[in-house]
């Protein structure tokens, strides 16, 4: 499968090109954010740096200092759901270029996303040292008084992997997915599968 090669801040024009099921590798800057950042940007807080444009990930990494400089040595991605109640409002005002995190994203998400042009990125789970060496640099933290997990991290990564599941145009793999599902659970219960006599 071909890898869209793509750089944050994302430029309108290559978040219009991202379709579901599209496989990137990110490079440039991108910041953390997790339950307090939302919150706190949802409630009218303003972000410490302009992240228009910038993936926002959903993660809460494990963060060292080496020699008087940060280190990410893990950087997993948190389950996205966490921020559905916040994550439409934060595109509308705030117009980053991509959500990124773990397993997907609701309606009211789905909507936000193509009213602004923006993009669901679905990061591999269980992979968080991994995903930590993609990040080439920590360029400061904010927000810190949220602690260490919580804070808002700006950091530099460089072929950092993820496939697009929700779109701008407003298709998400999760909700193909999950109808899918739901159609052969029922189909299922309808015609159950026979046992043989003879076993």
């Amino acid at each position: 499968m071909d890898v869209n090669h793509i750089t944050s801040p994302l430029r309108p024009d290559v978040i219009k090109s991202l379709c579901a099921g599209d496989m990137v590798s990110i490079s440039g800057r991108i910041v953390t954010g997790r339950d307090r950042v939302h919150k706190y940007l949802a409630e009218g807080g303003k972000p410490p740096i302009n992240i228009e444009g910038l993936v926002i990930y959903h993660c809460g990494p494990i963060v060292i200092q080496e020699n008087g400089l940060w280190k990410i040595v893990a950087a997993g991605p948190t389950t996205s759901m966490r921020e559905e109640p916040f994550e439409a409002d934060i595109i509308s005002h705030f117009k980053p270029g991509a959500i990124m995190g773990k397993g997907g994203m609701g309606e009211k998400t789905l909507k936000a996303l193509s009213a602004n042009g923006c993009v669901y990125l679905h990061a591999t789970g269980g992979a968080a040292q991994f995903l930590a060496e993609r990040i080439i640099q920590v360029e400061g933290v904010h927000l810190a008084e949220f602690g260490q997990p919580e804070a808002m991290w700006v950091l530099t990564v460089h072929n950092f992997p993820a496939m697009v599941t929700m779109d701008s145009h407003g298709r998400s793999l999760h909700s193909t997915i999950q109808d899918e599902s739901s159609k052969r659970l029922k189909a299922l219960y309808e015609h159950p599968i026979k046992k043989d006599s003879h076993t």
